[in-house]
């Protein structure tokens, strides 16, 4: 049997914007993400915000974050902070 559990998925990660970080151990994060409309060709922007764990408060409004989706850890929260890519300043 492989030892595929000590894999990284990385296509379960996303990168985002923080947008909120008033709740404790709790940030809103932001995707924007963009597509080509299928028929017309028309380029289609998108936001979507999510709400994170974040355990030790590290991320700050307007920092760049790496996201995983996880179980779920309240009604709202599927998402996990995994690192800040970018301090805002």
């Amino acid at each position: 049997m492989s030892n595929v559990e000590n894999v990284e998925n990385k296509s379960g990660t996303l990168m985002g914007k923080v947008v909120s970080d008033n709740r404790q151990q709790t940030l809103k994060v932001k995707v924007s993400w963009s597509r080509r409309h299928e028929r017309y060709g028309k380029v289609i922007k998108k936001d979507t915000t999510f709400h994170v764990h974040d355990p030790e408060s590290v991320g700050k409004v307007g920092d760049l974050v790496e996201i995983k989706q996880v179980r779920p850890i309240s009604k709202t929260k599927t998402w996990q902070l995994v690192q800040v890519i970018e301090k805002a300043e």
